[in-house]
């Protein structure tokens, strides 16, 4: 990576869940606030600020990597994905959100962004993990309200879904 003025703005651009995104950043800017403060994509969260929590948990060009340590000028040219990118459509959820509204894996929702971009990742790459796959999974994440078991039933269940294994009627968020 080329070395940027630190005294200068830059632009960064880069596909954001599907649709060109655009701004200006520091070279010091972290992605985290590039994303919610110039973007206003506000799902993704900055808990730690030292890559360990896991709430800022974003893809980048297909693969996760924590917002919190990434710089915006980092993600020039890249294809992001936030946790706004898992709803099929503004009035619906995923199936991993359904499930996790379902089974209550919620609750102040602070690490849930994380959380789920990593779930999504994992079981579009391992459609049918076994449990102790999915708590391996979750100690990258740190979550001070649920207790990890609703998580893990709701991760069992979205997975089960996405394989094909439960049909569930689509409903509204």
């Amino acid at each position: 990576m080329s070395r940027l003025p630190a005294s200068h703005r830059h632009a960064v651009q880069f596909t954001l869940n599907g649709r060109p995104c655009s701004g200006e950043a520091e070279p010091r800017m972290l992605l985290t606030d590039f994303l919610r403060h110039e973007v206003g994509a506000t799902g993704t969260h900055v808990g730690c600020e030292h890559g360990v929590c896991g709430a800022c948990t974003v893809e980048i060009d297909g693969k996760l990597a924590r917002a919190c340590l990434t710089l915006a000028v980092q993600a020039d040219g890249c294809t992001l994905r936030t946790v706004e990118g898992l709803a099929p459509a503004p009035d619906r959820l995923g199936i991993l959100q359904a499930a996790f509204k379902r089974n209550h894996a919620l609750q102040c929702g602070f690490c849930t962004a994380g959380i789920l971009m990593s779930l999504d990742h994992f079981l579009r790459e391992n459609p049918k993990p076994n449990e102790q796959a999915i708590r391996d999974l979750l100690t990258g994440h740190l979550c001070r309200c649920t207790g990890y078991t609703p998580i893990l039933r709701a991760a069992m269940e979205a997975a089960a879904e996405m394989a094909g294994e439960v049909k569930r009627e689509k409903s509204d968020a």
